[in-house]
């Protein structure tokens, strides 16, 4: 098969690092990819919001398979063009990715569902919001309705802040996504990542993670995209996997069906667990990143096989295969990240790290200058390492991360530790 993947971050490159393995993979093409992913595949540089100019390439490319890696191509409607043009696709219609692209939208799913979720208001004034925040009091969480790279969220733990980020999304600070806003009951408990396949009919569970979206050691500091993750989460227990499905999943699968949206793809449901009893905070439309990062780790080849089934409406034909292991990731970011941050910086000491099943830094924001790699967004590498135990994984991982030669850039020194 010749297969594209859209995307050019770390979740696309573990994507194109676990799909390399599999032997009916002839020829990997990322676009537009990056430093890293340029060793393993082809790069291309085009458009990936442009669906039209996508089914151009993937034509003159003979692609057999498209797999959509982040949320703004599918909130686009990508994923529909190329569908048309009669490529075989992985990732939502536009009108599934609203679960992404629209807080609001999710929040009316979930309620005609019956899904438990955190009560809310959505509010499309900041008077509005600011009264709703006077009235349930704090802590409250505050959300940008739409797609903010996954900055968007704001947990105000007193009325001065909950007003301060109101002001701030309404003001723009996060684009057209904030011009309208989901004030959230705050949720006690602890967070994991849940991710499941569905083609439309058959849902499959494949695989749990914890995300650290706190910039700093000790959860301090500024939400962010994500500074690390690991796999499996451990509060995920076969007993609350079940009640999730049960009780959140499958209600909105079917949600989405009885609205003439079925939804095909990954969907990752993030969920506050206290008690033992799951709510979901947010769905995404597509692999997180960096939990991608540790779920491919430890599926391998095998994900092209699922991801295709999933595509093809054929998941009741394919099982996951998980070896009993751990993966953890490391997330190196630039100095200033999530805020403004200095671009092009050298980055040494690449070429020592280890490359095989148990180690791989997958590439995110890196770009070559001179046969140099460089730093180039905000998020630059994965550190990522898989061990019989999260504390092996956890030793691999941070061995990799403390060789790395980036004064530019800063990581956390404590991921996974609410499991170790």
């Amino acid at each position: 098969m010749n297969i594209l993947i859209l995307g050019s971050g770390g979740r696309e490159h573990s994507l194109a690092w676990a799909i390399k393995q599999n032997p009916k993979c002839d020829r990997l093409i990322v676009a537009p990819g990056n430093a890293g992913i340029a060793a393993i595949a082809d790069c291309a540089d085009i458009n990936i919001l442009d669906g039209g100019a996508v089914a151009v390439f993937a034509e003159e490319n003979a692609v057999d398979f498209i797999i959509v890696g982040p949320e703004a191509p599918l909130a686009a409607g990508v994923a529909d063009r190329l569908r048309s043009a009669g490529f075989l696709v992985f990732g939502p219609s536009q009108a599934a990715a609203q679960l992404e692209a629209s807080k609001s939208f999710t929040k009316d799913v979930c309620t005609d569902a019956k899904a438990p979720t955190a009560a809310y208001q959505h509010c499309k004034t900041a008077e509005a919001a600011k009264d709703c925040v006077r009235t349930q009091g704090t802590p409250i969480v505050i959300k940008a309705d739409g797609l903010a790279a996954g900055k968007g969220v704001i947990i105000a733990m007193t009325e001065d802040e909950a007003f301060a980020a109101i002001d701030d999304m309404f003001d723009g600070s996060f684009g057209t996504a904030g011009a309208e806003v989901v004030i959230e009951e705050f949720m006690e408990g602890e967070e994991a990542s849940f991710f499941i396949l569905s083609d439309g009919k058959t849902i499959l569970p494949i695989g749990t993670a914890q995300d650290h979206k706190r910039a700093f050691d000790g959860d301090q500091g500024p939400n962010t995209g994500g500074m690390g993750a690991y796999s499996p989460a451990p509060i995920m227990t076969p007993k609350l996997t079940q009640t999730a499905l049960r009780e959140i999943i499958q209600p909105t699968m079917d949600e989405m069906a009885k609205r003439g949206t079925p939804f095909q793809g990954v969907l990752f449901a993030g969920l506050m667990i206290e008690n033992g009893w799951p709510r979901l905070v947010e769905y995404n439309v597509r692999f997180g990143d960096p939990e991608c990062q540790c779920l491919m780790m430890r599926l391998g080849g095998q994900v092209l096989d699922l991801l295709q089934a999933c595509s093809e409406q054929r998941l009741h034909e394919v099982q996951v295969k998980w070896a009993d292991d751990h993966a953890l990731t490391v997330v190196m970011a630039a100095n200033g990240y999530p805020g403004a941050y200095e671009k092009g910086t050298p980055i040494h000491n690449l070429d020592a790290q280890p490359e095989d099943s148990q180690h791989m830094v997958f590439h995110a924001g890196t770009g070559e200058k001179g046969g140099q790699i460089i730093a180039t967004g905000g998020r630059v590498l994965s550190v990522t390492a898989r061990g019989t135990t999260l504390a092996e994984a956890h030793e691999k991982a941070y061995a990799m991360a403390h060789s790395i030669d980036w004064p530019d850039g800063f990581y956390r020194s404590d991921i996974g530790w609410r499991a170790l």
